[in-house]
């Protein structure tokens, strides 16, 4: 036996056994701060009261697919993967992404809950049936054409802060167990709508700001105007000529009910 190579040997064996357990120590102490910075944003962890009222907002069932960004140490993840959805938490930090498995390997829900170390903006959630967040305005604002062009439908939860002038749909403000950052709003991605549609007896042109519509309803000579038009994912409601309509949007069709009896068509124009 050559003593000098297995002295070398020994010597390297024990170097990376310490090395990985110095490695393997410091990620099980890794400890995030309130305040702490991050790529685009500061650390501060949604106080839980929140959290479950954003889960109740988007009315998160088994069913959904529920993706949040900038996951922190993963508790709205957690949350919602207790409530039986399956769950990403896109965060670009890898300590706080080890963090937030191990938290969710304590709870016990590491077969519906999943972590990511990636950059929000070159990330893919046009899978997500929910969409949860805690960004700064302008980091909103960013991400909001992207959110705009996912499928009609998608929830968007956001806590505390706004998408600029795309109204909430919803706003709920916690007043138990929550002393700052409290405020949670909905929105819900509408369908793109605007611009003329075919009836069979008429045309109906729609201008479309977010969720919002109006426009004019045309039946041969008599054009009447659209009032109290919206849309919540596919479904669009507005008044005309005294009666309320009701329907649903399938791409470049619309089809639904009126009030004062019988149902409507329209398909796009040109299409």
């Amino acid at each position: 036996m050559n003593a000098s190579r297995f002295t070398r040997r020994s010597l390297l064996a024990l170097f990376l056994s310490v090395t990985i357990t110095g490695a393997y120590a410091r990620a099980q102490q890794y400890e995030p701060h309130v305040g702490q910075e991050g790529k685009d944003v500061i650390w501060v962890p949604t106080p839980q009261a929140l959290v479950d009222k954003m889960l109740d907002m988007a009315k998160v069932t088994p069913k959904d697919y529920v993706i949040d960004l900038g996951s922190g140490d993963g508790r709205t993840v957690i949350t919602a993967a207790k409530r039986g959805a399956r769950t990403l938490g896109i965060e670009y930090n890898p300590d706080m992404v080890e963090l937030s498995k191990r938290n969710a390997a304590k709870a016990g829900v590491t077969d519906k809950a999943n972590f990511v170390k990636a950059d929000l903006f070159e990330s893919d959630f046009s899978q997500a049936t929910v969409i949860t967040m805690f960004l700064l305005p302008d980091i909103n604002l960013r991400l909001r054409p992207k959110i705009l062009d996912l499928k009609p439908g998608i929830r968007i939860v956001s806590n505390s802060f706004t998408m600029g002038d795309w109204k909430a749909d919803d706003t709920v403000t916690v007043t138990d167990d929550c002393a700052s950052y409290c405020t949670a709003y909905l929105w819900i991605v509408p369908a793109k709508v605007e611009g003329k549609w075919q009836l069979p007896q008429g045309e109906l042109t729609l201008n479309q700001t977010y969720q919002m519509i109006s426009g004019t309803l045309k039946n041969g000579s008599n054009v009447v105007q659209i009032a109290n038009g919206k849309l919540n994912g596919n479904e669009v409601t507005f008044n005309a000529g005294g009666s309320l309509y009701t329907g649903r949007v399938n791409g470049n069709a619309m089809e639904g009910d009126i009030s004062s009896g019988g149902n409507w068509k329209a398909t796009r124009a040109g299409k």
